[in-house]
């Protein structure tokens, strides 16, 4: 019973995190905390069931500042795409390990970087080039809407002033990365 109970404490406490309802303003937050309440929300996603192995996720987290963001959309973008990674990582079923790799960065000290990467199957450029548009998505129908990337571009280059990037070989897995400034105040 103790166990099942930090483990609904830790999910209130990640899900609170991750809502940040009481935040909806521009603040300074802490990007790698809400990154691991996604992880944590989505956890059930990443062990094995039935044929698909467990989703390893390595993390690789450099010192960052606080960032200025709306923290509730962020997280929202981290949601879209961590579970992009996995549901790529589950259709591929190509390796023995599944990895989704996550890292962060500075950029000349007035930028973060998030990289989320997977060992997937990749994606091919002419799905690559709409990634981004409303309503695209190569998911069967009842499995996804085609806006989780395009709402994440609006948030990342709209509200942040930021970029969200997409590096992909087919074979060679998908790497989504995220740069928005550390502070807003100079736009």
């Amino acid at each position: 019973m103790l166990t099942g109970t930090q483990r609904i404490s830790e999910i209130v406490s990640s899900l609170r995190n991750f809502s940040r309802l009481d935040e909806a303003e521009f603040k300074a937050v802490d990007i790698h905390q809400g990154i691991d309440s996604t992880l944590l929300i989505l956890k059930y996603r990443l062990k094995t069931t039935g044929n698909l192995p467990e989703i390893q996720v390595i993390r690789d987290y450099g010192q960052l500042p606080l960032v200025e963001c709306y923290p509730s959309q962020i997280n929202q973008v981290f949601m879209n795409l961590l579970a992009n990674a996995i549901d790529a990582l589950n259709e591929s079923q190509q390796h023995s390990q599944p990895i989704i790799k996550i890292w962060t960065s500075v950029i000349e000290d007035k930028w973060i970087a998030i990289h989320i990467a997977d060992n997937g199957l990749g994606i091919p450029e002419a799905v690559r080039s709409r990634l981004f548009d409303p309503f695209f998505t190569t998911k069967p129908v009842g499995k996804g809407t085609g806006l989780g990337l395009s709402i994440s571009y609006q948030i990342i280059t709209e509200k942040h002033h930021g970029r969200l990037l997409c590096h992909s070989q087919v074979g060679m897995g998908a790497e989504f990365i995220v740069e928005i400034p550390i502070q807003q105040s100079f736009y």
